[in-house]
């Protein structure tokens, strides 16, 4: 009896913070439902218009008695609303016999000719350059933003359940939302002001963070980087819009026509400016589309009011609903800059209406702009401190001043709530495992360190047979200044115990300065690369896999011991100075080995390269995005471009090294969004060696004898079936993100997502370094009579989880055991 008297109280609460409510189902006569009607309160421009399925929820602050529902084809119908909360509603649209009334109603393909919507846009298409922020030289502006994260779709049957015993308290923070009409209860809240400062005359731009408050998991770095990845900036003026990785076309874009319907639907003053109102929906199912409307000043051309939907029926994972408000207010009689925009997402497993999930909102508010009041280039170069304690630790007077919008009573409520929560043992289990999860590593705070990983446990070459492996690292938080981590391992084929330790220091946070060095000694699947790294740590997929195609019996002892210093003397741009000394030795000899002519050696042939070696490397990583300021940063996207320079020398009697050569590499990786077409990848490497280098120290052209799916390697490749000390290769990926499987009728319900590929190397090998390795037991030879290329097609998104790639050799069919054809895969979690 209580718990029925807490959910009536709950709802009566819920009931008394809005005016209006409805939600339900327009279908026709027959009782199919009617998809993208126009639903709205009478005597208003509050409104919306019904999804696939024929559902919709409206919401209003105003109390209205009568909602107006309309398509064309059909007789107008006005509901009166008994309630001011009207749920499960069920609207019968009769078909209509008569000329339609003055209600606008529209429906199924609008015309792309004489079409009063479309002439509207294309004035909006030329005007928005005119528009906002670009019609000034200089602008600044305050800018309070706030991310939170909520349990959805919270009902009794879910609040009975065992795995809330105990913790039936969080319930009483229940809200519902605004959009969807679902319960929801808070367990995240961030909040952040700063002031924004711009140049149009030179395109930068500086934003200075003044405050950082949060509460929930403000010490998870992983859920930290995803909401920065997850709600990144966006212009609806903008062609495209990408959410998740994934391009969405804007319904202001100039490709809009051949993506959406328009319909100028209302007129009307607002904020005493005229502005039309014009609705959109999607021409095609399936596809990475809105529906939604705007309202758009007569004069200006520009965007007043904006909402935007995902349709349900978007190739998209993990997500159910993607809501957009962008609200815009005027300045100086003619200027509309951006006031309010608010983004919430469902995330569910299923796209059903009554799955449960979480929502994430971003809410941010934009005040106080001021314009063409100049500033010195050296003001832009120069970024405030974020992790100011001052800035993370600000008080409730400063948020009180600075907050541009004010929290309700649920939100005011988050602090609470988790600082409750994480005293309670049953949720901070809960926590514990989603981490360990996430991160592979099993927190023990009392020490200070961190278990694992725990994806690399278990391991089998054919060298080592079956293989455990255990480690740990450092950890008393995200921004450690200095972090050590090791690990060991042990074969049960060739008994005997490996290891790996590391050890890094940040000296200076301004610069990035950081000394590091370990050790490691282990079996290694080498050639998986072109441009190889000295990691003490790193292990390959190659190395430890299960299942291979053919023998992968050319793996290496490796003892490496390496010393570094790293400095960021500009943004993104890293310069790092090294030394390594290793030995290298075949792990299988007599399947592999890596003997060459060795005049100083008994025999005259020598199965062992010890090597030092000096590095210089620079990496550039235009546009990527970091947190944390600690020895070790977390990147948050990965649609930035990499280059990479590296120059490394070996000399000959240091420490016994045995050989004296040079090697210069250089590759570019960037990835291309094509906007509704996709994404391409694409890589482009080159390097040569000076000087005479035995086989363990020649460049290898990356096999892939997996059956995963690896970037950057040649799926028909043997290991070492190429071998280099001068290269030139390219990799091409494309992914269509179901562009071309959303056409096609029978299939496009699966949302399916198309990819091919196309790579190629071309290579050389002197005749002096195929001489001095000729003791070896396997092939030399380079791609140099012609370019080796692979092409392959790809299915991905399959059940949600996997991905096939069909690869197919192009040439070079007489090499010994070619493999022409293969099948590889991943599998992973994509939205």
């Amino acid at each position: 009896m209580n718990r029925f008297l807490f959910l009536f109280f709950m709802f009566f609460c819920v009931v008394a913070l809005s005016q209006t409510k409805v939600g339900g189902a327009v279908v026709d006569e027959f009782g199919e439902p009617v998809p993208f009607a126009d639903v709205l309160f009478k005597n208003s421009t509050e409104g919306t218009i019904t999804d696939e399925n024929g559902s919709f929820y409206l919401e209003s602050d105003i109390t209205y008695e009568v909602l107006v529902v309309s398509f064309m084809g059909y007789e107008t119908k006005e509901i009166e609303l008994p309630n001011r909360v009207n749920y499960k509603m069920r609207v019968e649209l009769l078909e209509s016999s008569q000329q339609l009334g003055e209600v606008v109603v529209f429906g199924g393909k609008q015309p792309k000719k004489n079409n009063p919507a479309i002439d509207i846009l294309r004035k909006i298409w030329s005007k928005k350059r005119e528009n906002g922020l670009r019609k000034f030289k200089q602008y600044q502006y305050d800018k309070y933003e706030k991310v939170e994260f909520d349990l959805n779709t919270i009902d009794s049957a879910l609040m009975k359940k065992k795995i809330f015993k105990g913790l039936e308290f969080v319930f009483q923070d229940l809200d519902t939302s605004r959009i969807t009409g679902k319960t929801y209860l808070p367990i995240f809240l961030n909040e952040t002001f700063s002031k924004v400062y711009g140049d149009n005359t030179t395109n930068v731009e500086k934003e200075d963070l003044l405050g950082n408050k949060n509460s929930g998991f403000e010490n998870n770095q992983a859920i930290i980087a995803f909401v920065e990845d997850l709600y990144q900036d966006y212009d609806v003026y903008d062609n495209y819009l990408k959410f998740f990785d994934k391009s969405f076309t804007s319904p202001l874009s100039k490709t809009g026509i051949d993506t959406y319907n328009y319909v100028l639907r209302d007129s009307a003053f607002i904020d005493n400016k005229w502005c039309y109102n014009i609705t959109y929906y999607p021409r095609r199912k399936n596809e990475l589309t809105f529906k939604g409307d705007f309202w758009v000043n007569d004069s200006t051309y520009a965007i007043k009011n904006i909402n935007l939907e995902v349709t349900k029926s978007a190739n998209i994972n993990w997500v159910k609903e993607i809501y957009i408000e962008q609200d815009f207010e005027v300045v100086s009689d003619s200027v509309f800059l951006l006031k309010r925009d608010y983004m919430l997402t469902d995330f569910s497993l299923r796209k059903k209406e009554e799955s449960k999930g979480v929502y994430g909102k971003r809410t941010t508010v934009y005040n106080d702009y001021r314009f063409n009041i100049p500033k010195p280039k050296e003001f832009y170069r120069v970024k405030s401190n974020e992790y100011d304690p001052l800035v993370l630790n600000r008080d409730s007077i400063f948020w009180q001043n600075n907050r541009l919008e004010a929290l309700n009573k649920d939100e005011k409520g988050v602090y609470q709530l988790l600082d409750t929560l994480k005293t309670v043992p049953k949720f901070k289990s809960f926590y514990n495992i989603v981490s360990i999860l996430g991160s592979g590593y099993v927190e023990i705070d009392k020490w200070n360190v961190d278990l694992g990983d725990i994806y690399s446990v278990f391991g089998y070459n054919d060298a080592e047979g079956v293989r455990l492996r255990g480690g740990a690292r450092t950890y008393f938080g995200q921004n450690d200044p200095w972090r050590l981590e090791g690990y060991m391992a042990y074969g049960f084929m060739d008994k005997k115990v490996k290891h790996g330790f590391s050890a890094k220091w940040l000296l200076d946070k301004k610069s990035r300065l950081i000394i590091s060095g370990g050790n490691r000694r282990d079996v290694e699947q080498l050639g998986l690369s072109l441009t190889s790294t000295n990691d003490v740590l790193g292990r390959s997929i190659a190395s430890s896999s299960v299942l291979t195609v053919g023998s992968n019996d050319r793996l290496t002892n490796i003892n490496l011991s390496t010393f570094n210093l790293e400095v960021e003397p500009l943004t993104n741009f890293r310069v790092r100075v090294g030394s390594s000394l290793r030995t290298l030795s075949s792990a299988l000899p007599e399947a592999f080995n890596l003997n060459y002519i060795d005049p100083e050696s008994p025999t005259g042939i020598s199965s062992e390269v010890k090597q030092f070696d000096v590095s210089t490397m620079i990496v550039y990583t235009p546009g990527k995005r970091t947190i944390g300021y600690g020895v070790e940063r977390r990147s948050i996207n990965d649609t930035y471009s990499t280059l990479l320079l590296n120059y490394t020398r070996g000399f000959e009697g240091f420490l016994e090294s045995d050989f004296d050569y040079s090697k210069l590499q250089f590759s570019y990786s960037q990835p291309w969004q094509l906007g509704g077409f996709g994404r391409l990848m694409s890589t482009v490497e080159v390097g040569k060696t000076f000087g005479e280098v035995p086989l363990s120290l020649l460049n290898v052209v990356p096999g892939n004898q997996t059956l995963f799916t690896i970037y950057n390697t040649f799926p028909n490749l043997d290991f070492y079936e190429f071998v280099t000390d001068t290269y030139t290769s390219l990799h091409l990926e494309h992914n269509f993100n179901g562009r071309l499987f959303s056409r096609i009728p029978l299939i496009r319900k699966l949302n399916l997502r198309e990819f091919v590929g196309l790579r190629g190397v071309w290579g050389e090998l002197s005749q002096e370094n195929m001489a001095l390795s000729a003791p070896t037991n396997i092939p030399l030879q380079a791609p140099n009579k012609k370019i080796y290329y692979e092409y392959s097609v790809g299915v991905g998104n399959i059940l949600k989880f996997f991905r096939i790639d069909f690869n197919f050799r192009g040439n070079y069919f007489e090499n010994p055991d070619a493999r022409r054809f293969s099948v590889t895969g991943e599998f992973g979690f994509h939205f």
